[in-house]
């Protein structure tokens, strides 16, 4: 009955120290995703910029650009997949990585090759225990991603897209991240990033709203030039802020839970050590009363 009791408490032990560090990783992981959000609050405005400018060169010129013009025959589609470096988010990579499966799986069905771009130790991981190929991998961004990092995924995908599939390229790409809604809401979604769609920013003007008159000096083709490689860099920037906040928030709700289900474990398993406890009690009383009676008995 007594190593009993020790195991419980050993156990007690255990379950209380692994609990603190749930507790600080989750401490923490409220601490980041703060300035998480408040990164993509402040990329919001110079991407909504960028992608009206985009848009009314796109609209209001007739000008013809790589970025922006439709294969006829697509044969092979990239894939953008953004994934964390480190575990303990809960299923935030796996949703991740099951929404690209279905991309995959859609585009394979359309007679596709598809070729993985993979953002995050997760998803590399993930490709690496299966054997899969893919053709590029960046890690060590995922939690506070950068600027820099964004132009350098940007500027590898925009020059496999000019290449085209007849040299080693691919013919459209497609981005898979986790959209951040809130602290508890946080959707995997895949957008095609080229050839470009312009899909944000374009509303509808309020009543009485007068459209502005573009000119696009010295050209509509110079002003496409400049503004699309930025357009692709500041969206795939702003794809990785959302799924760094989206990652730090599942982190912090599963920090959360696993610290909640450690304070029931330690109930539990005290609850247990005080009934061994008190059986051991009884045993010893019904132990001491038996050996009285005894004794009475013999004098």
């Amino acid at each position: 009955m007594g190593a009993q009791i020790r195991v419980y408490r050993q156990r007690t032990r255990s379950v209380r120290s692994i609990q603190k560090i749930t507790n600080a990783m989750e401490l923490i992981a409220a601490s980041r995703v703060v300035k998480a959000r408040q990164r993509v609050a402040e990329s919001t405005p110079y991407a909504t910029a960028l992608t009206r400018a985009v848009s009314a060169v796109a609209t209001y010129s007739d000008a013809d650009h790589p970025l922006t013009t439709e294969r006829r025959d697509v044969r092979r589609s990239g894939v953008i997949i953004v994934t964390s470096d480190r575990g303990l988010a809960g299923a935030y990579s796996v949703s991740a990585i099951k929404k690209s499966a279905e991309l995959i799986e859609k585009l394979q069905n359309e007679d596709k090759e598809v070729v993985p771009y993979l953002i995050g130790r997760k998803a590399v991981s993930y490709y690496d225990f299966r054997r899969r190929e893919y053709a590029a991998q960046w890690t060590g961004i995922s939690e506070n991603p950068d600027f820099e990092s964004a132009r350098t995924i940007g500027e590898r995908v925009t020059n496999d897209f000019i290449a085209g599939a007849d040299e080693g390229g691919v013919d459209e790409l497609h981005l898979v991240y986790t959209k951040f809604q809130s602290m508890v809401t946080q959707e995997p979604q895949d957008l095609r990033l080229l050839p470009l769609e312009v899909v944000e920013g374009t509303e509808p003007p309020a009543p009485g709203e007068v459209l502005p008159l573009y000119e696009f000096e010295p050209s509509p083709e110079a002003v496409l030039d400049a503004l699309l490689p930025k357009y692709v860099t500041s969206r795939i920037y702003n794809c990785l802020l959302q799924s760094a906040a989206s990652e730090l928030a599942a982190r912090q709700r599963a920090m959360k839970s696993a610290t909640d289900n450690a304070e029931e474990l330690i109930k539990t398993y005290t609850r247990l050590a005080n009934q061994a406890r008190q059986a051991e009690i009884t045993q010893e009383i019904s132990e001491i009363v038996g050996g009285a009676s005894a004794l009475a008995d013999a004098s």
